[in-house]
């Protein structure tokens, strides 16, 4: 492996006894040494990314009519129970799952949306019911209480529209509709609560970054903050996209990030500087019985793995 380009700078305060130079101080100085240790080495893959919510999604009017009354900011995050927007000022809140109430639900009625649409009610806090997809009259008594909290009909009938179903908390991220017009269309978009970063990366890293990779992500602010791959898209024919969970920040926008492409652990390493060329090719450090040939592998932080030496041992490095 070829040693990576490095730039060596020497210099340091002057000494100030009297009739004595620099440069003989220098050539009568003991080298100095550092030890052989293990160590864990990473080397990274520095890219552009970008920090926000991750991928944005339409909420369409849930039934197309009546007037859009309210609308909640842009940035307000949404959990379960909370107000969508209001058409006639009738609240349509949020319930979470993975199946829009595609049908009406009554006294009767059974299956996984209704097991839905009860879990969604004992959650928010309704009783004397079982979440078991039988819509009994038991949980027609809890929707009436929960259809009393909205503000609407007690009818214990739940309709089409009635909510808008995600599978978790939402941030509303773009507004599309105005208020005062016909509730119909797009009235806004969101996107999951979570910070991620979005990156394209080198198409030669594929085989290296997978979900749980580590990585560093450079804020616009200057701080750094540890992150993690959480989802590798699709390779192109030019980049590998590549989403990054980070912890929650106010900063939005470009970001630099450091992903860990190759780690060696508890391998033995010396200092970068330690090495020094042998003749015939190759490296060597310098211990106390000599230069001892040594075998480089994986070059990061200023240190690198090396074998033919063992844990412990004193090598030599410049001042």
């Amino acid at each position: 492996m070829l040693m990576p380009a490095m730039t060596i700078t020497l210099g340091g305060a002057l000494c100030g006894c009297h009739g004595t130079s620099p440069a003989s101080v220098a050539a009568t100085a003991p080298p100095a040494t550092a030890t052989v240790e293990r160590r864990t080495l990473s080397r990274g893959e520095k890219v552009g990314g970008v920090l926000g919510f991750g991928a944005v999604f339409p909420v369409p009017a849930q039934n197309g009519s009546g007037m859009l009354t309210w609308l909640p900011d842009v940035g307000d995050v949404l959990d379960r129970g909370d107000t969508v927007y209001r058409v006639d000022q009738v609240r349509i809140p949020l319930l979470f799952g993975t199946i829009p109430l595609y049908r009406t639900l009554s006294d009767g009625s059974r299956g996984a949306d209704v097991r839905q649409l009860e879990s969604n009610l004992a959650a928010l806090g309704y009783r004397g019911f079982t979440a078991d997809g039988e819509y009994s009259k038991a949980t027609v008594a809890a929707v009436r209480r929960w259809q009393t909290d909205l503000g609407r009909r007690t009818t214990g009938v739940v309709k089409p529209g009635d909510a808008v179903v995600s599978a978790g908390a939402r941030r509303v991220a773009e507004l599309t509709g105005t208020v005062g017009t016909t509730a119909a269309g797009i009235l806004l978009k969101w996107t999951a609560t979570t910070r991620v970063v979005d990156v394209d990366l080198d198409i030669d890293y594929a085989d290296l970054v997978k979900p749980g990779t580590a990585a560093t992500v450079e804020l616009p602010d200057g701080t750094t903050t540890p992150a993690r791959v959480t989802h590798v898209g699709t390779p192109t024919a030019k980049a590998l996209p590549v989403e990054l969970s980070v912890p929650d920040r106010k900063n939005l926008g470009k970001v630099t990030v450091t992903i860990t492409t190759e780690t060696r652990r508890d391998v033995l390493a010396v200092p970068v500087n330690a090495l020094v060329a042998r003749s015939g090719g190759g490296y060597a450090v310098v211990a106390g019985t000599g230069a001892v040939p040594v075998t480089t592998g994986l070059f990061a932080d200023g240190y690198v793995e090396v074998t033919g030496v063992s844990e412990g041992m004193a090598v030599e490095v410049p001042r």
